[in-house]
């Protein structure tokens, strides 16, 4: 899961602290755990629409010079782009030394386009001005030290259309070269309503590369990111060091739909920090699964839909990640696997990730998690909060191996794995078929992982159960691979053999027994009747709360509503 760095385009981003844009969070811990839970953003950027009304308007009409604009424009002043117009060329956002302020580049029928806090679809490029990369180079750039950009309801795209070659980006939020000093880094940029893709039939490595600060991505339709025996996003940054916010969008990439890491950044101990990631719709189109009948005839490298290689504090909550199948990779949705890609960042972790109230449905496996890298020397993942998710595989993807959960490598740390309710289809993905558990660990029993809870979780045994490596299923499992202390208690996995797992849990003889509302109609909540309800370990109902995690997700198939502020506190 490399990141492919393009030539010429070598990125590095961290943070201009002279000019903030973001807005500090006082955290709670969640009590109960006797452990330590991962620390939320420590800011969330602010991203309301305020569009300049004392500087000068700048219309750029059909056949008018855009760079021209930019080059012309002061903070404070409106770039307005004729809807419906198309501007061809690779064009840089210039850095402005004199003005303060944000120089706003919109459509001239902004005011037509879903209003903010709702997605924009490509229903709507009818709306937009088209700026459209010609060449393998991007569309939109920025230049050193260049901040302060807001782009509204634009179209970004490129004419490539071949897998001979591979377009870079069409955003590049990088500097022009790897940079050595913070100051020659871009920050403060927004892109707003956008529709930026590829073509259907082009090598796209990436749809947007975020490698700046203070940068924020939001109620935009990102499509037609893959490429061919390579890695391609439709969101990745490993150069920038956010804070960074990804909210209310549509995201369509082949390798990773979004990635952080895959690089090494060049800037000693940048790690990109502080991820606001909500609402967000991860999703990738059956046709471009081989074996499916839709299959479009050109087999991009399919790997997962979201990881996090090299990232701290981060929040992923209320998104939904669709279709996940094995390819280049094994078919996890979700990876959170630590790696100093190039042995030259010892630096690299995995700390302080909540992952909640997340929909994972439709992928063949759930989520893996590393310890440390391997073989270079790496920071070890810690600090992670796996809590109130659902994970449902259905028909489409049913027939290969399934596995909620995935825990290997050498050991991290303060892992929590509470109220998440796991729902593999057992008509299709059965007792039988190979490798099919709840929850694997694996590679070395030496190094076990510390403070690790697996608590409130409704599940099924499948064929393994909680299986490790070399050492079998159940209670040896765990003692194998977790150190002494950690706690496994008031889960629902249903199938399993009492007497070859802890107590304080619960196996009913099939998920019919545990009593939800429909299992069959996809109700998951436990019904009145339920003889788990308010049985886990904090007085609630066993499993994930379904109720928040509807109102989280509410919206985000087509991004028409979402909450319009960061949560303050996520903690129980």
């Amino acid at each position: 899961m490399k990141i492919a760095l393009n030539k010429g385009w070598r990125f590095l981003g961290t943070c201009l602290a002279n000019i903030p844009a973001m807005v500090a969070v006082l955290l709670f811990p969640i009590p109960g755990y006797g452990q330590t839970l991962p620390e939320l953003p420590r800011v969330y950027l602010e991203t309301r629409y305020a569009l300049p009304t004392a500087g000068r308007t700048i219309t750029v009409n059909a056949g008018g010079d855009l760079q021209a604009a930019l080059n012309s424009a002061n903070p404070g002043d409106v770039i307005v782009l004729q809807a419906g117009t198309t501007f061809t060329g690779n064009f840089t956002l210039p850095n402005k030394t004199t003005g303060s302020g944000w120089i706003y580049i919109q459509s001239s029928a902004c005011s037509q386009l879903p209003p903010p806090g709702t997605r924009v679809s490509p229903a709507q490029a009818y709306l937009m001005p088209k700026i459209v990369s010609p060449n393998t180079d991007p569309a939109l750039t920025t230049a050193t030290s260049a901040h302060h950009y807001r782009l509204v309801g634009l179209e970004i795209t490129t004419t490539h259309a071949t897998t001979n070659s591979t377009h870079s980006t069409p955003v590049n939020f990088s500097a022009p070269n790897r940079p050595t000093t913070l100051s020659q880094l871009p920050s403060d940029l927004t892109v707003d309503r956008c529709y930026i893709h590829g073509t259907p039939t082009g090598n796209i490595r990436r749809g947007i590369a975020l490698n700046s600060a203070r940068t924020a991505i939001i109620d935009s339709y990102l499509s037609n990111c893959h490429e061919v025996s390579a890695d391609s996003q439709a969101i990745a940054g490993w150069d920038g060091p956010g804070p960074y916010k990804i909210v209310n969008n549509y995201l369509e990439g082949a390798g990773e739909n979004v990635m952080f890491g895959g690089a090494d950044p060049s800037i000693s101990n940048l790690v990109p920090s502080d991820i606001e990631i909500r609402h967000n719709y991860f999703f990738k189109p059956l046709t471009w699964k081989i074996d499916h009948p839709s299959y479009a005839g050109t087999p991009w490298s399919i790997k997962n839909l979201f990881e996090l290689k090299n990232a701290r504090r981060v929040l992923v909550e209320g998104n939904i990640f669709e279709q996940c199948w094995p390819h280049a990779q094994s078919g996890f949705a979700i990876v959170l696997t630590v790696r100093n890609q190039d042995n030259t960042a010892p630096w690299s972790t995995v700390e302080d990730v909540t992952f909640r109230r997340n929909l994972i449905r439709n992928s063949t496996s759930g989520l893996s998690m590393h310890g440390r890298d391997d073989p270079y020397v790496s920071q070890q993942t810690q600090r992670v909060l796996i809590e109130d998710n659902l994970f449902v595989q259905d028909a489409q993807l049913s027939g290969v191996p399934w596995r909620m959960l995935q825990v290997v490598g050498r050991h991290g740390d303060a892992v929590t794995f509470s109220h998440n309710t796991l729902i593999p289809n057992e008509s299709q993905v059965g007792p039988n078929d190979c490798c099919t558990a709840l929850m694997v660990f694996g590679d070395d029993t030496n190094e076990k992982w510390t403070s690790f809870v697996f608590q409130n979780n409704i599940g099924t045994h499948l064929q393994y159960g909680i299986f490790g490596s070399g050492t079998g299923e159940g209670t040896a499992a765990l003692n194998a691979y977790l150190a002494a202390g950690y706690g496994f208690a008031k889960n629902l996995i249903a199938g399993s053999n009492p007497a070859g797992y802890p107590a304080n849990n619960f196996y009913p003889s099939t998920l019919t027994d545990v009593g939800f509302v429909d299992l069959a109609g996809g109700n998951y909540r436990l019904s009145a009747t339920s003889p788990y309800k308010g049985q886990a370990t904090d007085g609630k109902d066993i499993g994930a709360d379904i109720d928040a995690l509807t109102l989280a997700t509410a919206g985000v198939i087509n991004g028409t509503t979402h909450a319009p502020s960061p949560p303050r506190n996520l903690r129980k």
